[in-house]
């Protein structure tokens, strides 16, 4: 069989199953692939000894009979994912040379159920930023271009370097993290599938922090089927995590009937934005037409603290962040700043942290540091939390009253250029997030599939936000989208 790293996780599945392929083989594609594709510049530690013990070790471990369905599957895993012996640098200069002595939950989960790791992926320092221009790696390019014109497009942030090799089969599937959009923007971009699940379905643990309280790791595949097939290995209690729920996780896998009849789907009027591109707005529409096809109930509805979402997302998440950070200070692990004679430990601090944060780091902690000082408490941060209750009651009334799933669009514009935004006007940027953040300030699973292309030959995607804790519910309706919609374009190979 050839292109074998062109398969996703449910086909390489079936194929290990029945014999037709062997995971040595397919990782030994996916590997090659991987080789050939620096100028993406998604992988930024390679680990093909890791790679082939592991599919050595799970093509015995079918041969046994008793895989699950993750078995013998290679992913790339985001640099913000602790590995053991691996670099982890969540794409930082101050974490230069950290090699964790400890795996993070989620990777530890996938390896148990005999994922095979290729090696980890570029993505925004600390996962701050919407395109990957603010990684130490340098910009994640995505594979695809506009029509015959060769600028370098973002994959999207903060998970861009999942995005853009899921997208040019570098590998079968990534993970992400999603803090305000990182994995739903970013897969809308390249034309892939990704699902933030609700806050607590997939534990933290040994993911570097952002914004605690927002942080939430889920899978980009390469369709709806696969995202459910990752995702319930993902999930699961972890002790280890205080916010981690304890809930059975369902075959998320099982409930993808793709019949949606009798489902009421809601159309937030809010989301309606002022100056949304024609093509956004047709997308959308047609996105509730092929909803209302396939059987469910489009019901207009009202989510009115939507406009305040992004001021108070920008202003919890640095505050977060600023708290999350103070650890990097060069004192007990990553980079230290050679110090001048008779500098004390403020100096160490203040040189250190100057050197090894990047300029949006910098930005969104002294933001942070700000809005939790003490004579702006309650001007900025306390405010904020209480508009955050706001917005997450909002949607806590349209699930009352019988609302199953919302649609809306993934994000405001198809991808953009490298550079035509990072140095422009950082609010610019922030905006990308227009419709992802409320589903983080509210817990909410989002996920994000392709639906369509622009009139320059790229990738745009509709978003579903679910109820909490039905993220089969929201797959479903998902994959009912997905088969409407036959996305099916794939970028032409130019690296």
């Amino acid at each position: 069989m050839s292109n074998l790293n062109k398969m996703g996780l449910a086909e390489a599945r079936d194929a290990l199953r029945a014999g037709d392929v062997t995971s040595v083989e397919l990782t030994d594609a996916c590997l090659k692939a991987i080789d050939e594709a620096d100028a993406l510049n998604a992988f930024v530690h390679k680990t093909p000894e890791i790679a082939m013990e592991r599919a050595k070790a799970a093509d015995e471990r079918i041969k046994g009979g008793d895989a699950p369905s993750m078995c013998g599957l290679p992913i790339g895993i985001k640099d913000l994912f602790c590995t053991k012996g691996v670099p982890s640098q969540a794409a930082s200069g101050i974490l230069e040379g950290f090699k964790p002595e400890y795996e993070s939950t989620v990777s530890q989960q996938l390896a148990d159920a005999g994922a095979v790791m290729l090696g980890k992926l570029n993505m925004d320092e600390f996962a701050m930023g919407s395109s990957n221009e603010t990684s130490v790696y340098g910009n994640a390019v995505s594979p695809w271009r506009r029509g015959n014109d060769d600028t370098q497009l973002t994959p999207g942030g903060s998970s861009g370097g999942s995005a853009a090799a899921v997208a040019a089969d570098l590998c079968l599937a990534a993970t992400g993290t999603d803090t305000g959009g990182s994995i739903r923007q970013p897969a809308a971009f390249v034309g892939i599938t990704g699902i933030k699940p609700t806050y607590g379905r997939c534990s933290r643990w040994g993911i570097v922090a952002f914004a605690s309280s927002l942080d939430q790791a889920g899978p980009m595949t390469k369709n709806v089927r696969d995202a459910a097939i990752m995702l319930e290995t993902m999930c699961g209690h972890d002790a280890k995590d205080s916010t981690s729920a304890d809930l059975a996780v369902p075959n998320f896998e099982a409930m993808l009937t793709g019949d949606i009849k009798g489902k009421k789907i809601g159309i937030p009027k809010e989301y309606r934005m002022d100056g949304m591109p024609a093509e956004i707005e047709k997308l959308w529409a047609d996105g509730a037409a092929m909803l209302k096809d396939a059987g469910a109930e489009i019901v207009d509805i009202s989510l009115p603290h939507t406009k305040y979402a992004l001021p108070a997302y920008y202003v919890i998440a640095p505050a977060e962040a600023s708290s999350n950070l103070a650890r990097y200070d060069g004192v007990r692990y990553g980079h230290r700043a050679q110090l001048a004679q008779g500098d004390g430990i403020t100096e160490m601090y203040e040189k250190t942290r100057a050197e090894g944060f990047g300029h949006e780091v910098q930005r969104r902690v002294m933001v942070g540091t700000y809005v939790l000082s003490a004579g702006f408490y309650d001007a900025y941060y306390n405010r904020a939390r209480k508009v955050r209750t706001l917005i997450k009651k909002d949607f806590e009334d349209v699930f009352a009253a019988g609302v199953d799933a919302i649609l809306t669009p993934a994000t405001p514009s198809a991808a953009f250029g490298l550079g035509e935004m990072a140095e422009a006007d950082p609010v610019q940027m922030y905006l990308n997030d227009v419709f992802t953040v409320t589903v983080n300030l509210a817990g909410l699973p989002g996920i994000s599939v392709p639906a369509g292309l622009d009139t320059q030959g790229l990738p745009l995607g509709l978003q579903l936000i679910g109820r909490p804790w039905e993220e089969g519910d929201l797959l479903n309706t998902a994959y009912a989208l997905e088969n409407a919609a036959g996305f099916v374009a794939k970028p032409g190979k130019w690296w």
